[in-house]
């Protein structure tokens, strides 16, 4: 018997298929060049939760969802008035291994929640003007800022500063809140490590699982250069393999 979660994605899901099959559905832009934009400062980034805060926080945009939602609101509003179908949470960062650099770890799952919340409720809003026209939620899986493939340290190249193991904990804990928040698709994004990018499949397909249900997944991959290849050295079609 589905649980209440379950049932609520499964009208979503059949109307997603039913619009890719009519046509073609467009993903919005992105989320930090627009935030560059409001020219914010620290005291923006802190908002009064976290005024007395240790280190600083200028540059967490994924921590906006929680001082300035009026903002990402704002942003995602202004891509589905340029014809987006589809919202990306603003959650590229989200993870515990990203925010160690804001020494946030433990708002990862409120941040993708409250992320994937304030998207459900634009796209909502948007479908409910114009029904023939649904919106739907992207929630975002970024590459985190380590790679499993590559030594960080160019004397040491078997070295690793992350693991297999450490990214998919991660993942499956910002993909579960993601799923919370309302998101219809999981999108792992802006991939430039193909194994960063098996971790992510890896803990999606085991919160899956543990649910008893799937949403549809979406990978995007970095190309870095000229040469058609990933930063850990794959070409598009060994990427997709």
């Amino acid at each position: 018997m589905p649980n209440s979660q379950e049932r609520a994605h499964f009208p979503r899901a059949n109307l997603l298929k039913k619009q890719l099959e009519k046509r073609i559905l467009v993903l919005d832009g992105a989320m930090g060049t627009m935030i560059q934009g409001y020219k914010l400062d620290e005291e923006d980034y802190r908002g009064e939760r976290f005024a007395d805060h240790d280190c600083d926080l200028k540059g967490n945009n994924d921590l906006l969802s929680l001082t300035r939602p009026e903002i990402i609101k704002e942003i995602y509003q202004s891509y589905l008035d340029a014809g987006a179908d589809i919202l990306e949470t603003n959650t590229f960062n989200a993870t515990t291994i990203a925010m160690a650099d804001y020494e946030m770890e433990h708002l990862v799952p409120e941040i993708n929640r409250e992320s994937a919340r304030l998207a459900r409720e634009v796209a909502d809003a948007a479908t409910t003007q114009n029904p023939d026209k649904p919106r739907f939620v992207a929630g975002v899986l970024g590459p985190t800022n380590r790679t499993a493939s590559i030594s960080p340290d160019v004397n040491n190249p078997g070295y690793r500063n992350t693991s297999f193991e450490a990214l998919a904990v991660a993942y499956k804990e910002a993909a579960l809140a993601l799923i919370e928040g309302g998101s219809d698709i999981l999108l792992i994004e802006t991939i430039f490590d193909t194994l960063n990018a098996k971790a992510a499949i890896f803990a999606v397909k085991e919160l899956f699982d543990e649910l008893g249900y799937e949403l549809p997944i979406m990978i995007s991959g970095t190309i870095t250069d000229a040469s058609g290849r990933t930063l850990s050295g794959q070409s598009t079609e060994a990427f997709w393999n």
